[in-house]
């Protein structure tokens, strides 16, 4: 008898084994998209990469298949409620790839990315594979899309430029002119005075597709301005 009970105590440990080991391949695979979002971003130089990423959704895929699955000895259990704590919890990852800069806001995307690969993990850990695969090679398709297609991608931007001049009153009028010209929305102007110099900030809105270093580059050939920047 005590043999019987070797026997079937054996096979349930390969059961087990098996059972765990297809679970973990479900964290393979949410690793492998997370890292094919991740390449994507690298290539555009982002802050957070093809590191970042597959870490955000293995850990998406690992709480959710401990969600799922880690509590089958617990009678009645909640599976959604870790599920849950993930959609809110990673907004931290989110926020630290997002940068404000002289009134620009840039990361917003690759924030929004993260958060998205960790929904592609979460999908990977519940084993819906299709569901997961396909949102994840549509994330990916959807970043390159709206990047390099010029008529998707292209949308207004705000920046600001600084202008040291000893010269204002007659460079003001000149450079407003030449920026109502080239479509460029002005939308604050700061001016600071010295002595010798004043000192201009204007926070400009720029039209899709805009040159702003073109701009900055005319404008430094003017003599009456003895620094510009932006």
């Amino acid at each position: 008898m005590s043999q019987v009970w070797k026997v079937l105590g054996d096979l349930v440990e390969r059961y087990d084994l098996i059972y765990q080991t297809g679970l973990f391949f479900r964290i393979v695979v949410a690793g492998f998209l997370g890292y094919l979002i991740g390449y994507e971003r690298t290539n555009r130089y982002k802050g957070a990469g093809m590191r970042t990423h597959a870490i955000v959704a293995m850990g998406a895929a690992l709480m959710m298949v401990v969600s799922k699955y880690g509590f089958r000895d617990v009678p009645n259990f909640d599976a959604s409620r870790i599920a849950s704590q993930i959609v809110s919890g990673i907004g931290f990852l989110g926020a630290g790839v997002i940068f404000v800069k002289n009134h620009s806001v840039s990361g917003l995307t690759t924030a929004a990315g993260i958060w998205a690969t960790a929904g592609v993990g979460m999908a990977i850990g519940a084993g819906d594979y299709f569901m997961g695969c396909g949102a994840g090679l549509f994330l990916i398709f959807t970043q390159i899309l709206l990047h390099d297609v010029p008529f998707l991608s292209r949308e207004p931007f705000q920046g600001v430029i600084k202008i040291t001049t000893n010269q204002y009153d007659s460079l003001i009028t000149e450079l407003l002119h030449n920026l109502n010209e080239e479509k460029i929305k002005v939308l604050n102007i700061k001016v600071g005075k010295t002595k010798d110099n004043t000192k201009m900030e204007l926070d400009l809105l720029y039209p899709a597709g805009y040159g702003k270093n073109d701009l900055i580059i005319k404008w430094s050939n003017d003599k009456r301005i003895n620094s510009i920047s932006g």
